[in-house]
């Protein structure tokens, strides 16, 4: 009984880890791609990519395939 209870355990921590990894890989992918989608003004985007969490695939589909098609536009004031 005790070595299922250890083992289970063993799980647990292996699974945390696995969370952590992925969490620290996949932040940079959303920091990127929210800043995009601040910058060019898409709004939906900018919300769809805040609130869900695909683990940087819809980051990184925003980031090469929506957010290259469009450019921004800096107007200089005189």
């Amino acid at each position: 009984m005790m070595s299922h209870m250890n083992q289970v355990a063993t799980l647990n921590d292996s699974t945390l880890w696995l969370i952590v990894i992925l969490t620290i890989l996949s932040l940079p992918w959303k920091g990127i791609a929210l800043w995009k989608a601040a910058q060019l003004s898409h709004k939906k985007w900018f919300v769809i990519l805040l609130i869900t969490n695909t683990v940087a695939i819809l980051d990184i589909i925003y980031i090469f395939y929506v957010a290259r098609k469009y450019k921004v536009e800096i107007l200089e004031e005189k």
